[in-house]
């Protein structure tokens, strides 16, 4: 079943006019997410049509993809960990007093499906998966919010600190480390759950670039939206892939994180 996934996977990004050069290797060493429920594989199969297949592909052999955005997320990166630093030391210094455990990692999925671990300011109680399951048991439209976007406004496993936190996004800080590492990007898709995956529909465009902090999903619906729009607004992201995008994203989520719109 695991040869069947993986195979799968490979032609499906092959059919798009998206073939990575690291898909292979990562699939061979298990880091392409091996248990995906076949369900999405047919979801890849399916493409993202010939138009978007060869947008999505000028974005990400662009000479911006392919070195200039390394080198701008290692500048800004060097530049913010004067600002970043004490904010992360202090915040994690309140969650501990609070409960604890200031810090959380977590398995998402990257570029060309490559499993890695995510870090966070923690926000949510010790028992979160039981408040979680009990919540949604209970209460069948919070079970359809949950179902719709992977989130709730009314979070019962959100702390008080960890309310504010996410409120201004202070607890995706640490994902600093992961940029700087080469997980992730300071601009691009969402970083997806490996669960999340049957719910997104095509990943193609998700799986051609490194996940960002920030990027178009983060600044435009901001936990709204379902997967079906995080999926477009991918396609939209690589397609347009370059340096000014970058900056006015980055710019736009200065604004979106002052008013504090985040849950």
């Amino acid at each position: 079943m695991k040869d069947f996934v993986s195979n799968a996977t490979e032609q499906a990004l092959t059919s798009t006019g998206l073939a990575m050069p690291g898909v292979r290797a990562a699939q061979r060493s298990s880091m392409i997410c091996a248990a995906v429920p076949s369900s999405s594989v047919a979801s890849l199969s399916a493409g993202a049509g010939i138009g978007q297949a060869l947008a999505m592909a000028r974005g990400q052999n662009s000479g911006y993809a392919v070195a200039g955005k390394r080198m701008l997320d290692l500048l800004l990166v060097l530049l913010a960990l004067p600002v970043a630093l004490p904010i992360i030391v202090i915040s994690a210094l309140v969650l501990w007093l609070e409960s604890g455990l200031p810090f959380y990692s977590q398995d998402r999925l990257g570029q060309h499906g490559k499993r890695f671990r995510i870090f966070k300011l923690r926000t949510m109680v010790r028992d979160a998966d039981a408040r979680l399951q009990a919540c949604l048991e209970s209460d069948p439209a919070l079970r359809h919010e949950w179902e719709t976007t992977q989130k709730l406004k009314s979070d019962p496993r959100i702390t008080r600190v960890g309310r504010v936190l996410r409120m201004t996004s202070l607890d995706e800080l640490p994902q600093l480390w992961n940029v700087f590492i080469g997980e992730m990007s300071l601009v691009g898709p969402r970083p997806m759950l490996p669960e999340q995956l049957p719910l997104y529909g095509d990943a193609s465009a998700y799986f051609a670039v490194k996940p960002g902090i920030t990027g178009i999903w983060q600044v435009s619906t901001r936990n709204e939206s379902g997967f079906a729009s995080r999926a477009k607004a991918d396609v939209d992201y690589l397609a347009q892939m370059g340096l000014q995008q970058d900056l006015n994203l980055l710019m736009r989520t200065v604004g979106v994180v002052a008013k504090g719109t985040g849950y």
